[in-house]
């Protein structure tokens, strides 16, 4: 649709005499409208002041610090983004073994011949639970150093690292393999 053209001084006039005088009408209407009161943030406010309650109050006794350790490794030479991938979940974990209840030298055994069949059947993204070692006593996560220092020692260990946390956290560990191809 093109636009009228536009109006010439001759034409303004000619429409003020036809129309006549004209007076402004004032309206009796008023705006009922009221001005909305400014947000207040009330659950801002409570969640700040939770996390400042949860900040100042001292860790649980049975909580070990170092079952929480986050486990991390990439075979130099590899860009790390690979490792950010990793801890993301954008591979897709195909196997996993869990080593709950398993002494060291039994798991030590498992988690060769689970990451060895893995690689046979071309599983290069796999999951090993470890546990946190809440039951280890003094020594520590014991399966969960077992396993850091086996991954280390592999060639065909490309990297892993701790799982997410909605994946077992640090009670689990997601390592990328390399293909045999």
């Amino acid at each position: 649709m093109s636009r009228p053209p536009p109006s010439s001084d001759n034409d303004t006039s000619l429409f003020h005499e036809a129309i006549g005088a004209v007076r402004r009408i004032e309206s009796d209407r008023v705006d009922i409208r009221a001005t909305p009161p400014r947000p207040d943030p009330v659950q801002t406010r409570r969640d700040n002041q939770r996390v400042t309650e949860e900040l100042l109050r001292p860790l649980p006794a049975t909580l070990d610090p170092d079952a929480a350790e986050p486990l991390r490794y990439l075979k130099d030479g590899l860009h790390p983004r690979l490792l950010l991938k990793l801890g993301r979940g954008e591979y897709s974990v195909r196997d996993q073994i869990d080593l709950h209840q398993m002494t060291t030298e039994v798991a030590r055994r498992a988690i060769q011949m689970f990451l060895n069949e893995c690689l046979e059947a071309d599983k290069l993204c796999v999951k090993i639970i470890t546990g946190k070692g809440m039951r280890s006593k003094g020594d520590g996560p014991v399966l969960k150093g077992l396993t850091d220092r086996m991954l280390r020692q592999r060639n065909d260990v490309l990297a892993f690292r701790s799982a997410r946390h909605n994946d077992g956290g640090s009670g689990a560990v997601i390592v990328l393999l390399r293909g045999r191809r």
